[in-house]
């Protein structure tokens, strides 16, 4: 996606000899005692910068031995309160709120900044260098499977209810704005929780569910836990799906098996393959009910949805065996598990075979939650980039004044402002229909954009990690410097919740389901946002570039529909990405013809409606989704291998 690359500017780094015994001090703030530095926003801010740009220029010319210290003579990068530093965040709010309730998460917002830099960011980084440990035996044999997680990790946990990272979407203070608010506190906590956000994704989710069957009496205690205040009280939840066959194909590949009791409960038995945030007090599962014979009927319609708790009373495990604890390449703050259900309790909370209908809802939510962590990630990293390029030095100017390196992360910094609205956009969206203030468009328009949303911006959200960690030279690569996690954390994000390919073809159940009103609904959604841009004279090659694109894409729409069901399914990765730039860009268009809208907000939304706003034209123009490519893409793929003459 980003093209520049600047290994040259590494080999200006300025070193100073090591004294043996003395410490190199670890990078970024979230790996030190944090200081006060940085809180607030003041109007002194630019004289400080620059007296600290001069500082680095001055020191660099004084003899080797006057200088202060002997370490590698780079400054780490400094950020501040998040909230006050992100400019388009802010913007956004105050446009979109209504202002009673903009003063009020404006001040919330502002108190918990503060909060994220003196306090959470350390207990971010202790969960990162304390990983889960798995303890199967005691000191005398006794199994106890126990799964030991840090103090900053269970911290994490009382911070999540105090700030009411669930709750407040569900308590809806301020009505349809309440599930704005959560997301964007979310989008706050995320690059600073140690990998907590994980399990809040899964218990938003479980409570999600829980609501949309009317919080059956069996399930309020349940319920109340998931989205209370009260540290003592909550709870996390996991979301156990994924078993031995794979995880986005649970039709084919749920094995589990639920028997029911003589008192109407149910004893779940199989083995959970992948079950993240294992150290949760509760779960949502799917099994197989099995009749009087133990038969079980196959497919998605015999698939049920189960509630349990992961321990008893007694704090004992739920007929449950941990089978070891996965080894990750990220979020290894999060403790994943293979786990044996062996007669598990558990109660049926879905109409039998309705397993899959029922816990869409906790997909629907993990999946923004995904896009949450992507955007944030996003964020996170540009602004260490940005920040460092101030700070370091190399032939003789600050990064800076390179040109060359500025137009590299302005490029990172108009995908993560596309990224930022799509998923405002979809929150929005969320909270009109979870207080019945949507209408019929608007339903289908969430449903339409959560999948596309999710599968583009995990693949922006690792694009821009590579460029940004490329931007500090070697640097970069050193991992006490906290960029190789946030790298690791943030590839795992096209993979969760469905893979891009998985998720395109999610989007093409969507329009078949809606029998193409979602896309009636996109075109003329798309249309109304471009107007409200009619009067800006600088946004009119946006909007011509915008308006042209749907064309292109109304023409594929109509192409494809008699090509038959492989066009469709070869065009769907491309498809998705059509619809994801398309209504991004209308986005970004419509933000920045605000009156109050700066000279970055129109330049964001230009450059990003300069790229191609609808590959799938293009490359149906290029033949790609014909018959005849399908064969030749397996040519590509097993010319040389031995499987070519066996199953081709």
């Amino acid at each position: 996606m980003f093209t520049c690359r600047l290994p040259w500017w590494r080999s200006g780094a300025t070193c100073k000899p090591w004294q043996p015994g003395r410490f190199l001090p670890r990078v970024w703030e979230r790996c030190q005692p944090p200081s006060g530095k940085g809180i607030n926003t003041t109007a002194g801010q630019g004289q400080r910068v620059g007296a600290q740009e001069k500082q680095v220029l001055e020191d660099l010319e004084m003899p080797l031995a006057r200088r202060e210290t002997e370490t590698l003579f780079q400054e780490q990068p400094e950020t501040g309160n998040q909230y006050l530093e992100d400019a388009l965040l802010r913007s956004y709010l105050k446009t979109h709120l209504p202002p009673k309730v903009l003063e009020e998460v404006n001040q919330d917002l502002e108190r918990f900044g503060n909060r994220l830099l003196t306090k959470i960011k350390p207990l971010g980084w202790e969960c990162e260098l304390n990983p889960p440990v798995f303890r199967q035996y005691d000191a005398w044999g006794q199994r106890v499977d126990q799964i030991v997680t840090c103090s900053a990790w269970r911290r994490m946990k009382e911070i999540s209810a105090e700030e009411g990272l669930i709750a407040e979407a569900y308590e809806r203070k301020y009505s349809n704005w309440s599930r704005l608010h959560q997301a964007v506190k979310l989008y706050l906590f995320s690059s600073c929780s140690g990998g907590f956000n994980c399990p809040l994704a899964m218990t938003d989710g479980a409570a999600k569910v829980i609501e949309s069957l009317g919080i059956p009496g069996s399930l309020k205690d349940a319920f109340d836990r998931l989205t209370t205040r009260d540290p003592k009280k909550f709870w996390t939840s996991g979301q156990w799906m994924t078993e031995r066959r794979g995880g986005s194909d649970v039709a084919n590949g749920t094995e589990t098996v639920a028997r029911k009791q003589p008192d109407g409960t149910y004893r779940l038995y199989g083995f959970k393959w992948f079950t993240s945030a294992a150290d949760s007090d509760m779960t949502l599962t799917l099994a197989r009910i099995a009749d009087a014979e133990g038969h079980v009927k196959q497919g998605s319609s015999g698939l049920s949805l189960f509630f349990l708790k992961v321990r008893d009373e007694e704090g004992k495990l739920n007929n449950i065996q941990v089978q070891r604890l996965k080894d990750k390449l990220g979020t290894r703050q999060m403790a994943t598990a293979e786990l044996w259900l062996d007669g598990a309790k558990a109660e049926l909370i879905s109409a039998e075979g309705r397993g899959v209908a029922s816990i869409s809802n906790m997909l629907n939510i993990t999946r923004i939650h995904n896009v949450i962590g992507a955007v944030a990630s996003m964020r996170r990293m540009l602004s260490l980039s940005r920040d460092y390029a101030r700070r370091r030095v190399a032939f003789g100017k600050l990064l800076k004044d390179h040109p060359l390196h500025m137009q590299t992360i302005a490029r990172m910094e108009v995908q993560t402002r596309g990224a930022f609205l799509l998923l405002m956009e979809i929150v929005r969206l969320l909270g009109l229909a979870e207080t019945n203030m949507a209408s019929e468009q608007d339903q289908l328009l969430l449903r339409l954009l959560i999948p596309v949303a999710k599968l583009y911006t995990g693949k922006q959200a690792s694009a821009v990690a590579v460029e940004a960690m490329e931007s500090f030279g070697g640097q970069g690569y050193m991992e006490d410097t906290g960029l190789p996690v946030m790298l690791r954390d943030t590839l795992v994000l096209s993979i969760w919740e469905g893979t891009t390919n998985i998720l395109s073809l999610d989007v093409l159940r969507s329009l078949t389901k809606s029998q193409g009103q979602a896309m009636a609904v996109f075109f003329s959604t798309v249309q109304k946002k471009l107007e409200r841009a009619s009067s800006t004279a600088k946004l009119e090659p946006a909007v011509k570039q915008t308006r042209d694109a749907i064309s292109s894409l109304a023409r594929f729409t109509q192409a494809a529909g008699s090509k038959g069901a492989l066009t469709m399914e070869l065009a769907a990765r491309d498809f998705s990405y059509s619809l994801a730039r398309i209504y991004t860009g209308a986005l970004l268009i419509e933000h920045a013809a605000r009156p109050d809208a700066s000279s970055a907000d129109i330049s964001a939304a230009r450059r990003w409606c300069n790229q191609e706003l609808c590959p799938v034209a293009t490359e149906l123009q290029n033949s790609s989704y014909e018959a005849e490519e399908a064969l030749m893409d397996s040519t590509l793929v097993y010319e040389g291998s031995p499987a070519r003459g066996s199953r081709l």
